[in-house]
């Protein structure tokens, strides 16, 4: 029976992977790609998986340019991710999971940015870049390539389109939990005020 891929994205959303270096190229593995995106998909997966990542990605930015300054460094308890740490970890994810289909992690990152990168505006300013990566990163992807098999967590194989998968996982789980940080700290998401 073939393990599931569950367990592999529950290591990566609880791990601090942010940062990480690429994985080493092996033979399964895809030959770096340029991030340089070609023109969007009509139709398919990849272009479903574009729509989606567009709004997931601007609700995050939207949600990161709501919240307070002075809020984030606010967690809801010792050890685990504050408000800035958490908008950090999804650059680190939306760098670094490209990295297992071939894609060149994002430049100028560095270990530990997820705990040293805590001003507002360059938060934001690396969330937004870091959307465009991960959506230059699938542009890049060919749809004949979506069940090429390349080595992720562990070394266990995963088809392109399974990282893929993993990438938007990532981005809804830590969406939810902007959220949840952002109502406990009495700001209300920018595409739920009013109602």
């Amino acid at each position: 029976m073939r393990k599931s891929l569950v367990p592999l994205a529950s290591l990566l959303l609880g791990s601090s992977i942010a940062f990480a270096q690429a994985p080493t190229t092996t033979s399964t593995q895809v030959v770096a790609r340029p991030a340089a995106a070609p023109a969007a998909p009509a139709s398919g997966f990849r272009a479903d998986f574009l729509t989606q990542l567009d709004a997931v990605g601007k609700q995050i930015v939207d949600l990161a340019e709501a919240v307070p300054a002075d809020k984030y460094g606010w967690r809801p308890a010792p050890g685990v991710r504050s408000i800035s740490e958490v908008y950090m970890h999804i650059v680190g994810g939306n760098s670094y999971l490209p990295s297992f289909m071939g894609i060149k992690p994002m430049a100028g990152l560095e270990r530990g940015m997820e705990k040293t990168v805590t001003d507002k505006a360059k938060v934001v300013e690396l969330l937004k870049k870091s959307m465009a990566h991960a959506r230059a990163a699938v542009l890049a992807i060919p749809d004949s390539d979506l069940d090429k098999k390349v080595k992720i967590f562990g070394g266990e194989e995963a088809s392109e389109r399974a990282v893929i998968m993993i990438m938007g996982n990532h981005l809804h789980e830590h969406l939810g939990q902007s959220i949840a940080y952002a109502r406990a700290n009495g700001v209300t998401p920018p595409w739920s005020q009013g109602q």
